[in-house]
């Protein structure tokens, strides 16, 4: 059923049917680039042993390109994620299609791989407004008395980020949650700080959306439920969080 839903999601999100490039395993999948023709998702049925299980059963997986090596290291250790199995496990990764992991889980990791994997030209051109949750040190710096003085604060330069980007900001211990949705209105602005915990080469501006209880998005709640493990530096937000943080 899974397996079916990942034709189905790839179909219905960017018009692409899988086709079979193997003449000798007829049964391998291939989802590529309409222009760049490249890869971003691979359906094979492996045998457990294979994939370093305890079983003989044939599983149905599908691997995936993650370009973030920290994301990547991060998922392998997750149940029914491991290091690809027969490509570059330095980039790639396997996802079992046996209901270890969630749907939507594989569903936003599919999309990972096909912008990870997009042409440079299509990445410019498709790029839309994105969200990111991005850590706030309590040690270093108020964010919180920040923003009961303004709506409006300045911020660190994250790599990649836009302006109209979404930010959810994490705030650090002893809070360790998601405290503040944020929207990007500036970004560049030239700042020149450095000590011996933090260089700011530039900043963005960030306007106050929104606050969370900080028993709604708690570091436990985002392990537990929505597999984030660390929260170091600007990362994406997967699909479901971003569904229950914008309920």
């Amino acid at each position: 059923m899974l397996e079916q839903g990942v034709f189905d999601h790839i179909r219905e999100q960017y018009g692409i049917e899988a086709d079979y490039p193997f003449e000798k395993y007829p049964e391998i999948a291939s989802f590529r680039h309409k222009d760049n023709k490249k890869w971003f998702g691979l359906i094979m049925h492996v045998s457990g042993v294979k994939l370093g299980l305890d079983t003989t059963s044939v599983i149905s997986v599908i691997n995936l390109k993650i370009d973030d090596p920290v994301f990547r290291e991060i998922l392998i250790e997750q149940p029914g994620i491991i290091p690809a199995y027969h490509m570059n496990k330095r980039q790639w990764i396997t996802v079992f299609l046996d209901g270890t992991v969630q749907k939507e889980r594989v569903f936003d990791l599919i999309d990972a791989s096909f912008a990870a994997t997009a042409s440079a030209k299509k990445k410019t051109k498709e790029r839309g407004i994105k969200e990111w949750i991005i850590p706030s040190n309590p040690k270093y710096y108020d964010v919180i008395k920040a923003f009961e003085e303004a709506d409006e604060i300045d911020w660190k330069q994250g790599a990649g980020i836009r302006s109209g980007d979404i930010i959810y900001l994490y705030v650090g211990a002893p809070v360790s949650a998601i405290l503040y949705k944020c929207r990007v209105t500036e970004t560049n602005i030239p700042y020149n700080y450095q000590d011996r915990n933090l260089t700011i080469k530039a900043l963005m501006k960030i306007k106050l959306l929104k606050r969370y209880d900080k028993n709604s998005f708690t570091f436990k709640v985002l392990n537990d439920e929505y597999g984030i493990f660390a929260v170091r530096g600007p990362r994406g937000v997967p699909f479901s969080l971003s569904e229950a943080l914008n309920q």
